[in-house]
């Protein structure tokens, strides 16, 4: 009987490991293409891992809250079969035949010190969900370890991390689930890390794939170039009438920035080492919070009207609140805007550019004199202090513009 392997899908563009959440399908259970086998936290989002085959799910199945690397097997599914027909089914014995017992082909001997392989599952798949390195990929065999701390490194590591005096407990696994010689050099050679064990004693706790991307994302801008502008505009009035026709003051915010980009077309820009990447389209990201960390999702055409707008960022919303946010959903924004102007006690703030843009908008809550202060963050490399200096401007009128326009 063949078998099919069921792998760990690459559900992002950054997505290096997903996190099993819980499998929705047993060994034993009989399976056909497109039903959902497991749930996965990727970077972002709780996303499905689907079966693409008809069968029989069988373990051993990857263990439920493992970071698993992408492309590793999973599990796997027994193919079904095809069913026998009259025509092909095998003739019944004689009766005056005595009925023949195949001998059992005896087991090989491994040679000594051998480790042994694993055997092909059967039909009959085990009940019990094996997860032990004995079984598994060495990706996940690596991940368990990790979790159960221990085995996560490979001993020249470990020895190079003595040498260097690098706390491994500190360092993120390579892809294959392993601290690597690369791991400890780019410790040795990057960012300080903290010595904690000079302080009290601590534990490390795993970070959400969600905080963990975030991390990551920030770490990737360290060397852009920024600067900040800031503005303070009196924005009480459209505050008051987005509240009265039930409008979200954050869209009218957005929609005001895609007005004022579509005069200043270098916020719709980022840098690449071959020159700007002018986009045709304008997409605003949006930060939301959420219990799991931030995620930015995007409107895409942002020129479009309110009304359209409006319904797609109800739809954005709930996809947040449900996480369920497929990539689509949160990738190749050119500007970001992110409000904080629900915390009173925040009067300003710097936002840092995501890698892609030139800009972001930060927008804090009105001050004790009733303005609200707007800080520009913009990559250097694009944007010169005018151009952010007149964007403010446009942005000023485009805010005073559509607030006559909401009913």
């Amino acid at each position: 009987m063949s078998k099919t392997a069921v792998t760990l899908p690459v559900l992002s563009d950054t997505m290096q490991t997903g996190r099993i959440i819980r499998w929705l399908k047993q060994p034993g259970d009989t399976v056909k293409r497109g039903d959902v086998l497991a749930e996965v936290e990727s970077d972002k989002a709780i996303m499905d891992v689907e079966a693409y085959a008809d069968g029989v799910l069988v373990g051993p199945l990857a263990a439920v809250d493992t970071d698993v690397a992408v492309k590793s097997i999973i599990a796997w599914i027994d193919n079904l079969p095809p069913q026998p027909t009259a025509a092909t089914s095998s003739p019944a014995p004689s009766p005056s035949a005595p009925p023949q017992t195949p001998a059992a082909a005896p087991a090989p001997t491994p040679p000594a010190g051998a480790t042994p392989t694993p055997t092909e599952p059967t039909s009959a798949p085990p009940t019990a969900v094996v997860a032990t390195g004995a079984t598994t990929s060495p990706v996940l065999a690596a991940a368990l370890a990790a979790r159960e701390g221990g085995g996560a490194a490979s001993p020249f590591a470990r020895g190079l991390a003595t040498e260097l005096g690098i706390d491994l407990s500190l360092l993120k696994p390579g892809t294959d689930g392993r601290i690597g010689t690369a791991q400890v050099l780019a410790a040795a050679i990057g960012p300080q890390l903290p010595h904690l064990d000079l302080g009290p004693v601590h534990r490390i706790e795993r970070p959400t794939p969600l905080k963990a991307a975030m991390a990551d994302n920030m770490q990737r801008t360290v060397h852009t170039p920024t600067f900040h502008v800031t503005t303070a505009l009196d924005l009480r009035a459209i505050d008051a009438a987005a509240q009265a026709a039930h409008q979200s003051f954050t869209l009218l915010l957005a929609h005001a920035c895609a007005q004022a980009i579509d005069k200043h077309p270098d916020f719709n820009a980022c840098w690449t080492p071959g020159g700007l990447a002018r986009r045709e389209r304008i997409d605003i990201a949006i930060a939301v919070d959420t219990d799991g960390g931030l995620i930015t999702p995007v409107l895409r055409d942002a020129m479009r009207p309110l009304a359209e707008l409006a319904e797609d960022w109800r739809e954005l919303r709930d996809k947040v609140a449900r996480r369920r946010l497929v990539p689509a959903d949160y990738t190749g924004a050119t500007f970001y805007l992110s409000n904080l102007g629900m915390f009173a006690a925040v009067e300003q703030f710097d936002a840092i550019v995501p890698l892609g843009s030139a800009a972001i908008l930060a927008v804090a809550a009105p001050a004790h004199d009733g303005r609200t202060r707007l800080t520009l963050t913009c990559d250097h490399r694009v944007i010169a202090g005018a151009d952010a200096a007149r964007f403010l401007a446009t942005l000023a009128e485009q805010l005073q513009a559509t607030q006559a326009t909401i009913k």
